[in-house]
């Protein structure tokens, strides 16, 4: 259906392809992933026509219908969310407005002279609405949107008045709705709740055209793609399979290299030692030769591509008292709205929460009370002997100050620390090189999310408190979050969506459900095995 042939691009001094090729058929499931930077938007963009490549060629079967999901959702003021999600949805949408635009001329006297004309047209479109299923679409509408986690309420409300999150939702709920020959998803989770990823998941499980995708979810990816495409130095490569098998044969193809490498580096090291030893005899002068000839002819085997692995060893945390936080009688609610009643709960130290609940259940809420960012109604929150409370809320980007570089950010809060060990922090949270030096108030979410995590971890405190610390981080920048709270030795209470980063970290589940309150003694892979479900609610 979509065919890259020998394309190359380059934007500014980097080539992000050199005569790269690949194919997507009808019915592929496709993980496309790469380094920050290595074109995974820019094949999207290729794909669409909103850039061409500098050579080669991008070929798209005639007639195939394309559905593209950016971060780039635009303006939708001035209609109610679910009209928001009928307009984008293709044909039917336009069919739909030729309809309702025949209609008015159908009972304008003004056009009683073009009314057979009108007819005919009408019963045309008409058919053709039928044809798409069109009679059904603002149904299927409402279905897709309450699977992203909108109210009721909220479907039939003004689209302006939405945050830009919940604008993501509405522009990925139309590609949904248009069901597209191709879907081209860039980073469709990063706006979602984890009851949302997985209705996603099992609705792009049953979509029967091509899909290609970039994320940031591991789980989520693993589930859904049977087919990885990877962007690696202008190159692209193709394994079959999901993301797990990728990393399997990723590091099977990096040993294999490297181990080829390593064999004609000594085979080499050994002819021109021979060659240096025995070039001043006369008597070896043909075997010289010999193997001065041979060695010009030898295809030298490129070094292998040193894929660099994040890493940081944070200092150890100071030792808390074994009581961290005790909750009493707490209750806590918002107008008329309860969330809490009379809530009682015990944190021992080492224990690392993950909180579990639907929307509006009061999850942020709950980690708000324990870090006194916002006091109970009744009741009272009390931190154990010692305790050193670490928060990290999505406000928390807010208190980062503007003009103030990544480097000058860094350095005035850890004045003491070694220039090395601060640039390695700087490195693991995805700021090398230049990326220091930029200022605050240009940064985007996810990098003053990464920013704000390094000034919390560098010289972390014993209890942590996260509300979804690993929004809009890659893959790379998890992994290296989760190997190293895996060594914390403090305790944490946190939120998050992303499941593998629950399973790694968590061994207390804490679930809400609107006032009840509900725990569970192990992680969060013994809550779906002991409840069957992977979120409140949702089956596994």
């Amino acid at each position: 259906m979509i065919r890259l042939d020998s394309v190359t691009k380059q934007h500014g001094q980097q080539v992000l392809f050199l005569e790269a090729s690949c194919a997507i058929f009808r019915g592929d499931k496709v993980g496309l992933i790469g380094p920050n930077g290595a074109g995974k938007s820019t094949i999207f963009r290729l794909i669409v026509k909103e850039e061409q490549p500098d050579g080669g060629q991008v070929a798209v079967d005639r007639g195939t219908t394309i559905g593209y999901f950016s971060q780039d959702v635009g303006d939708m003021r001035g209609m109610t969310v679910v009209a928001a999600t009928l307009a984008g949805a293709g044909e039917v949408a336009t069919v739909a407005a030729r309809l309702k635009e025949l209609e008015h001329k159908l009972a304008d006297p003004a056009e009683a002279g073009a009314l057979e004309r009108h007819i005919t047209e009408f019963g045309e479109a008409q058919a053709r609405f039928e044809e798409l299923g069109g009679y059904a679409l603002e149904a299927r509408a409402r279905e897709i949107l309450a699977g992203l986690g909108f109210a009721d309420e909220v479907v039939d409300g003004d689209v302006g008045a939405l945050s830009g999150g919940w604008k993501m939702r509405v522009a990925l709920a139309r590609i949904l709705l248009m069901k597209p020959d191709v879907m081209l998803l860039d980073e469709p989770t990063n706006h979602l709740d984890i009851e949302s990823i997985l209705w996603l998941e099992e609705f792009l499980k049953g979509f029967d055209g091509a899909l290609v995708m970039t994320s940031h979810d591991r789980e989520f990816m693993n589930r859904i793609v049977h087919k990885i495409i990877e962007i690696d130095g202008g190159e692209l490569t193709v394994f079959s399979g999901n993301y797990e098998f990728y990393l399997g044969q990723r590091a099977l193809l990096d040993a294999q290299a490297e181990s080829e490498f390593m064999r004609q580096k000594a085979m080499l090291a050994k002819e021109e030692a021979f060659i240096a030893r025995f070039k001043a005899r006369a008597s070896h002068a043909a075997q010289v030769q010999s193997r001065v000839k041979k060695l010009e002819k030898i295809e030298r085997v490129e070094p292998p591509k040193r894929r660099q692995k994040l890493n940081f060893d944070f200092p150890e945390a100071p030792r808390s008292g074994e009581d961290v936080v005790k909750v009493e009688a707490v209750s806590k609610g918002y107008g008329s709205r309860k969330i809490y009643d009379n809530f009682d709960w015990l944190v021992r130290r080492r224990e690392r929460w993950c909180v579990m609940g639907v929307n509006g259940a009061g999850k942020s809420t709950l980690l708000k009370l324990i870090a006194g960012a916002t006091p109970p109604d009744q009741g009272r929150v009390t931190l154990g002997p010692s305790v050193q409370i670490g928060y990290f809320a999505q406000h928390a980007m807010e208190l980062l100050v503007a003009e103030k570089t990544v480097w000058e950010t860094l350095t005035e809060r850890f004045p003491r620390a070694s220039v090395g060990s601060l640039k390695t922090l700087a490195g693991v949270f995805g700021f090398s090189g230049a990326a220091v030096e930029k200022a605050c108030k240009f940064l985007s979410g996810g990098e003053k999310a990464r920013l704000v995590l390094a000034l919390m971890l560098y010289e972390p405190p014993n209890f942590l408190v996260l509300d979804e610390p690993t929004n809009h981080l890659d893959i790379d920048t998890k992994e290296m979050l989760v190997e190293a709270l895996s060594g914390f030795e403090g305790t944490m209470l946190f939120v998050s969506h992303d499941r593998h980063f629950l399973r790694r970290l968590s061994n207390r589940v804490l679930e809400l459900d609107h006032g009840g309150v509900r725990t569970y003694g192990g992680g969060y892979s013994e809550y779906v095995e002991q409840t069957g479900a992977e979120a409140p609610g949702v089956r596994h």
